[in-house]
């Protein structure tokens, strides 16, 4: 891999976590416009989603390790995380958008 496109990689991945970790910083200083129910979803399984995404990215493994042989418990507790940390994405993701956009508009 060259140095260019190191660089590139770790830009975006640097850009991505800051946006993921102000998103997260909204999340619990303001109050969310998403209903309540999300929000604190959200805010109950964005730390560990932090750190199952580091853990994830770090051991360079697959997001969804599925196996032919597994058992459903096995399947069940690989795709849990999995499902709550993309929801936890999109759901602090989309609060923050919503609180920009509605300061832009009632700028």
């Amino acid at each position: 891999m060259s140095i260019k496109s190191r660089r590139l990689i770790f830009i975006q991945r640097v850009l991505i976590w800051t946006l993921y970790f102000f998103s997260g910083f909204i999340l619990y200083s303001k109050k969310g416009i998403l209903p309540s129910e999300l929000i604190t979803f959200s805010r109950i399984i964005y730390p560990l989603s932090v750190f199952w995404l580091q853990i994830r990215i770090k051991k360079r493994t697959n997001f969804l390790p599925i196996d032919s042989k597994m058992t459903t418990s096995q399947l069940w507790f690989n795709l849990l995380p999995v499902i709550a940390s993309l929801l936890t994405v999109i759901f602090s993701l989309t609060n923050v958008f919503l609180i920009i956009l509605g300061k832009l508009i009632n700028y």
